[in-house]
């Protein structure tokens, strides 16, 4: 018998490597992602396929998150980037240039344009020139920008906790480890994405 990965599994259906390091991991997996790989398995038996079962799952988790959306936010009538660009500027306590939040919320310049556009009309960000240079923008929330911010964030994280309620405190602190140490490998490899 062999584990979705391609190497010989136990009659559980474990590789003695997960076993060995993780033995809640010993029981078969039966979400959409194990479906896949087993179908991929027995079209190429010969190809080790451990990698789609990570990525095929953070993949599939962001799919399914982005579709449920955020309920808070959503009730406020924001999307998650346009939360995170005010989070940005609440986090950091003062003004922020279009080219800084690009930065700060890894989006593209076109998309922090738009964002801020939207935002601007809605009354929670205002602009303001440079004295010294036209071409720059300074960005500020407003007070209603502020106290949107300040009243969701405890909702949010109240809904996230919800979210990731199936995993125990060590559960989600290692997930949280393992990702951390991904990302830093991705940014360092690919650069920061902006989307």
């Amino acid at each position: 018998m062999t584990s979705m990965n391609g190497r010989p599994a136990d009659r559980n259906g474990a590789s003695p490597d997960t076993a060995r390091h993780d033995p809640s991991q010993s029981a078969p997996r039966h979400d959409t992602v194990a479906a896949v790989v087993g179908q991929w398995q027995a079209v190429h038996p010969d190809l080790d396929t451990g990698p789609m079962e990570i990525i095929g799952r953070i993949n599939r988790c962001a799919a399914l998150l982005q579709q449920a959306e955020d309920a808070p936010l959503r009730r406020a009538g924001l999307s998650r980037p346009e939360f995170d660009l005010l989070g940005a500027l609440r986090r950091t306590g003062h003004e922020l240039t279009p080219s800084e939040l690009t930065r700060e919320t890894f989006s593209s310049g076109a998309a922090v344009t738009k964002r801020l556009k939207q935002l601007t009309e809605r009354g929670l960000v205002e602009r303001r020139g440079d004295t010294r240079d036209r071409r720059v923008a300074h960005v500020r929330l407003t007070d209603t920008g502020r106290e949107l911010v300040d009243a969701i964030l405890p909702e949010q994280l109240a809904y996230e906790t919800t979210v990731l309620a199936g995993l125990d405190t060590p559960g989600q602190g290692e997930l949280a480890t393992l990702l951390g140490e991904l990302l830093v490998q991705l940014e360092g490899r690919l650069g920061v994405l902006r989307v």
